[in-house]
Parts: structure tokens; sequence; C-alpha cells
């Protein structure tokens, strides 16, 4: 029944936002809207989110640790960031559709022989000014904890774009991070509904960390060391190498 009722608020929150959002579209302004919808399901959700920091506004990629589908909420809503994923979500009922509206990089990451092709794609988004989120880990977290990066993508920070820096950002769900984590085994729609019959509610701590600046250090993996170094440290852990 909890999981019921907050998925009939989280459409009820789509009917008003959805609206207003074709409207600033029409007029072709930049539209708010899809940043506050997400940042409201997740406070649907029984999420409650805090920053601690300040997050580029915009010429930033973002790069943070991966939990759970629920960081894009608190992310977006903290940021207004779009986000990198990978291409079959796409084509996913619903989901696919929400994350088109929201302007999402899409990108076959499976594919390593397109990754020049991939990281262009994340390049030009970049180019527009707008913040995008990374999960460099390429998957959840496991158990809560900050996995190896994957720095191909990172390609599309070199040669350095005018202006443009990588910001990390570490998603602290305190206690509740490993009750919070996806499982390998549930599919979408089960996970889903996991997070959304959980009783009570949590707070999610947004950590943004020092920029990075790609001028200082024009090497991909170097990139990704020191921004998986920064996570690591902001959320107790160690960083052992990206791949």
């Amino acid at each position: 029944m909890r999981a019921w009722g907050r998925l009939a608020l989280i459409v009820a929150l789509l009917a008003v936002h959805l609206p207003l959002h074709g409207l600033w579209r029409l007029f072709r302004r930049h539209s708010p809207w899809p940043r506050l919808f997400l940042g409201r399901v997740a406070w649907a959700c029984g999420i409650d989110v805090r920053v601690v920091g300040q997050p580029l506004a915009a010429d930033v990629l973002y790069v943070a640790n991966h939990l759970s589908w629920l960081d894009i909420l608190v992310i977006a809503g903290a940021t207004g960031s779009r986000f990198v994923a990978k291409g079959e979500v796409q084509d996913w009922p619903v989901i696919g559709w929400l994350a088109g509206l929201n302007d999402t990089v899409f990108v076959m990451r499976a594919e390593r022989g397109r990754v020049h092709e991939q990281a262009g794609r994340l390049r030009e988004a970049l180019a527009e000014h707008m913040p995008v989120t990374l999960f460099p880990e390429g998957g959840t977290g496991l158990g809560g904890c900050v996995g190896p990066f994957r720095a191909s993508l990172l390609e599309a920070l070199l040669p350095p774009l005018p202006g443009v820096m990588l910001q990390p950002i570490a998603l602290d769900y305190g206690a509740h991070a490993r009750a919070i984590a996806w499982p390998d085994e549930n599919d979408t729609a089960t996970e889903a509904m996991r997070l959304l019959s959980m009783p009570g509610r949590r707070t999610a701590v947004l950590r943004c960390l020092v920029p990075i600046d790609p001028a200082g250090m024009p090497d991909r993996k170097l990139l990704s060391s020191a921004a998986r170094a920064e996570l690591c440290a902001a959320l107790g852990e160690s960083a052992p190498l990206a791949v």
C-alpha cells in the first residue's frame, strides 16, 4: 500500500509538471520543470536531500558514486543536471521517455570499440554549458561502497573544453546505504517497488567536492583516479586504482 500510494503521488506530480515543461519548451525557454519534478519525486520516495558544498551551475561534468536509481532524483533535484545513461534505457517504457525529457545523453557503454564516438557525444553535451552527471562505476556500487571507475568516457574532457571542470559529488545515504544499494538480482520493477515500500524517511547528503581542472591532468586515467580519490576520502573509503 505504501508503494502504491507513493506511485500515485508521483503520477500526480507528473500531471502537474509535464504541461508546464511543454509550455516552457513551446516558447523555447529553458525549462526548470524537470529539475523540480525529479526533486519532488525524491521527496515522494521518502528521501530528504542535504547539499554540502557548492555544485557548479554550468560548464561541469559531475562524477558521482552510484547506489540506486534514487541517485538520479537526488542529484537532478539539487543541481538540474542531465545524465549519461546506457543506451538501452532509452527503450524502457515510461523511464526512457522521462529520461529523454531531461535531455539524457545515451551511450552504448558495452561497445568498447566505439568509446571515442560515445565520448564525443558527451563532449557535445558539455559544450551546451549545462551540467552533466556521469556514474563512472558503470553500475551500482557493491553494498554502498565506491566501485572501480571506468575512465573511458572521461576522454570527453580531453583536450580540455574552455572553462569546463570535473566536479566529484559524493552521495552519502549514511547508515541506510546498504539498504538502498541496488541488489544485482533485482530487475528495475522489483527494485522500484522495494524502495517505494520502505517505511520512514531517509536523508541523502550530497557532498559537492573541490572541482578538478582537466587542463592540469591531461590524461583520462589521471582524471579518473583524482576524482575517485576525492570521493573515497569524502566517504571514508580507500581508493584502489581505476580501470
